[in-house]
């Protein structure tokens, strides 16, 4: 499922529709603002792609190799925690509705995913050790 998200999303990164969806994320996030200083809206957003569809594909190649999968997942990994951090970096993420505390939740699938490519690290670790 992270595999097809990754290439679903990665794929959708080069439209101009996602690359501006993911602008004020990307806008606001500490590490990756500077992004936009050298690079244009749509570069940015192909470039995000890229490594996602990358990424996938080496998720794909992880199921034959251990190796590939291991470090597929480790770059998983940081692509949805650097996801999930723009809960804390975006503005008027977090509201209240009907009294509590909710966020778009389109970020909050990726605490799944997080776990996913966990789960990938865990077992290419042990494929490696084990083969």
């Amino acid at each position: 499922m992270a595999v097809l998200v990754l290439l679903w999303i990665g794929i959708y990164k080069f439209t101009p529709t996602e690359a501006k969806l993911i602008e004020p994320l990307v806008v606001n996030h500490f590490a990756m603002s500077w992004l936009y200083d050298v690079l244009s809206v749509q570069m940015v957003s192909g470039i995000i792609g890229a490594v996602e569809i990358i990424v996938a594909i080496g998720l794909i190649a992880g199921l034959k190799s251990p190796k590939i999968g291991f470090y597929s997942g480790i770059a998983a990994s940081l692509i949805f925690l650097a996801t999930l951090s723009f809960l804390v970096t975006t503005p008027n993420v977090w509201k209240i509705s009907d009294g509590i505390l909710v966020t778009n939740f389109f970020l909050v699938k990726d605490v799944l995913f997080l776990a996913v490519s966990i789960s990938v690290i865990e077992r290419s670790w042990y494929r490696m050790k084990h083969a």
